[in-house]
This record gives structure tokens, sequence and C-alpha cells, in this order.
């Protein structure tokens, strides 16, 4: 079994993917933590240093290596499926899941560790949740397009979130 985990930054979909590798006795794997390892240094660095059209190609590329592993729960990036045929290639090798989380729980979870989120670390606090709204407007066509949807709202836990992905994953 293949399973992508994928949402905008903060969805949870690390936590999440850790826990659900873990009951259903897979690997897990972080798609940014991969490209990191790979790399040598932080996504920051690299985007610094690169550029965002090095990160999305190498994004991809790696994207592709890891949707050939077995047995695997693979936590991507916010921005993953949003780019060359990403999120079409995620449908056919896995079974894709969006962790839908409303832009206020975002808000709230990433304003604690912004500054480790290159992407967002040089916005104003009063302008996040705009921010993130107008980017969930913009990937929402591509997220949509998960198998399986979770509703993913502050008052459930990541072990919450992954016992509800395994049920539906047992329905269908």
């Amino acid at each position: 079994m293949k399973i992508s985990l994928l949402g905008y930054m903060g969805s949870g979909k690390s936590s999440v993917g850790r826990i659900l590798a873990e009951r259903l006795r897979c690997n897990h794997e972080d798609l940014d933590s991969h490209i990191e390892r790979a790399e040598g240094r932080s996504l920051s660095e690299l985007l610094v240093s690169r550029g965002n059209l090095y990160f999305r190609a190498l994004e991809r590329e790696s994207l592709q290596a890891l949707l050939e592993k077995p047995n695997t729960v693979l936590s991507l990036g916010g921005g993953t499926p949003a780019y060359y045929d990403n999120m079409e290639r995620i449908n056919q090798k896995s079974r894709s899941v969006y962790l839908r989380t409303p832009v206020k729980d975002l808000t709230q979870r990433l304003l604690r560790n912004r500054s480790k989120r290159p992407l967002i670390a040089e916005i104003p606090e009063e302008e996040l949740a705009e921010f993130i709204a107008k980017h969930l407007f913009e990937r929402a066509v591509y997220y949509e397009r998960a198998e399986l949807i979770i509703e993913n709202k502050a008052q459930k836990t990541p072990r919450d979130i992954a016992a509800e992905i395994c049920q539906n994953l047992q329905k269908s």
C-alpha cells in the first residue's frame, strides 16, 4: 500500500504520516526531509541558493522516486501537487489523502513556527491569514483531486486523523 498525504503547510501531513505509517506497519517518508537529506542543506538554504524552479524540479524527481517505494506513507510538501503533472502521478501511484484544514487553524499553527517556513517567514502576522487563503484558493484545484478528503479541524488530533484515514481506506 502507498498513501500520499497532501495539504497546505501546517496541516499535519508529517505528524499524521508518522502515526499512519506506524498503524499500517509500513515506512514513512517526508518529501521535504528527503530532499534536505539528499541535498545536504535545508529547504530555506536550497531555495535561496538555487531558486524555486530548481527546487520544484528536484521535488518532482524525488517524488517520482518515493512513489516507487512499496508500503509507504508519503507526506508531501504543500505545493507539490500544484507543479508539473505531480497530482496525476500521485493519484496513479498511490492512494491520495487531502488533509483539508481551515484557514483559521492553519494561521494559528503557522504563527507558532513561522521563522522555520521560508514561504511565510517575512509575511507580517496581520497578513498571514489572507496569504494562506489566497494560496489555498490557488491550490484547491489540485488538492480537491485527492481520492479521499479528510476534514482536519482543530479539535482532531493527528491520531484521530490517522484513525479516520484507516477507516475510510478500509471502506473503499
